[in-house]
């Protein structure tokens, strides 16, 4: 009997710290910085085109595109494929994803591709890029935008995300802010 009720203390007091302490922690914090709650909204002109914590599909040569999705880039159905690397739907995914990044950047050797351009991330929904994956894309974007390649890199340069104090983490790049600083500084025609 003495089992019994030490279990169903700690069972109460976990049911307590965790069901409702924490939940209501968390609904604190999200009520103090709602725009970061809400996954980062970002407006371009007044109109909502994204979420700076949710990556999204860019497929037009005129744009940097992000890493594949799993999901489709659904904020609402997060989660990685779960497929091994021997997996033959992954090798696919792989080999067709790095047969579409040949073709539109051309001259790119296979040991050059980061594997974040090739497969998706574990949320599905990752909307960073290395600066190195997106400097792979800098010749394509020059082409189609009228510009320097030189002057594209010094963009991705501008919007890298250095480590928190250098201590952990990579250098980032987020691809809508990078492509909406692109529409900003190399406007295609039809948006002059």
């Amino acid at each position: 009997m003495r089992t019994l009720f030490i279990t169903l203390r700690l069972f109460l007091f976990t049911l307590l710290v965790f069901g409702v302490l924490y939940p209501a922690l968390i609904l604190g914090i999200g009520t103090l910085v709602p725009e970061r709650a809400a996954g980062s909204p970002v407006y371009h002109r007044g109109k909502l085109v994204g979420f700076a914590n949710v990556g999204q599909a860019f497929a037009a040569s005129h744009y940097f595109h992000g890493r594949p999705s799993a999901v489709g880039y659904n904020a609402a159905a997060t989660g990685g494929s779960n497929k091994g690397p021997t997996n033959p739907d992954h090798l696919a995914a792989v080999k067709a994803a790095r047969d579409t990044f040949w073709v539109q950047n051309p001259g790119t050797s296979a040991i050059a591709i980061p594997s974040l351009l090739l497969t998706a991330s574990g949320s599905g929904i990752d909307p960073h890029l290395t600066p190195y994956a997106a400097h792979l894309q800098a010749a394509r974007i020059a082409k189609a935008r009228g510009a320097k390649t030189g002057q594209i890199e010094a963009l991705i340069a501008q919007n890298t995300v250095e480590p928190l104090l250098g201590l952990y983490g990579l250098a980032v790049v987020n691809v809508l802010e990078l492509n909406l600083a692109l529409d900003q500084k190399f406007p295609l025609k039809s948006q002059k």
